[in-house]
């Protein structure tokens, strides 16, 4: 019983993008650098940037 490496090759690259990605958005969003909450970010704190 021989296991078909195939898949792991093709789809290993993308999980660990998709991995790294999700880690640097969480990472932006709990310094609150993520822009998805208007221009200060989700920094309550944060410069108005006018």
């Amino acid at each position: 019983m021989d296991i078909d490496f195939r898949p792991v090759i093709v789809l290993g690259p993308i999980v660990l993008v998709v991995g790294w990605a999700a880690y640097n958005i969480i990472k932006a969003a709990i310094k609150g650098e993520a822009k998805l909450f208007g221009e200060k970010g989700n920094n309550p704190f944060g410069k108005e940037g006018k």
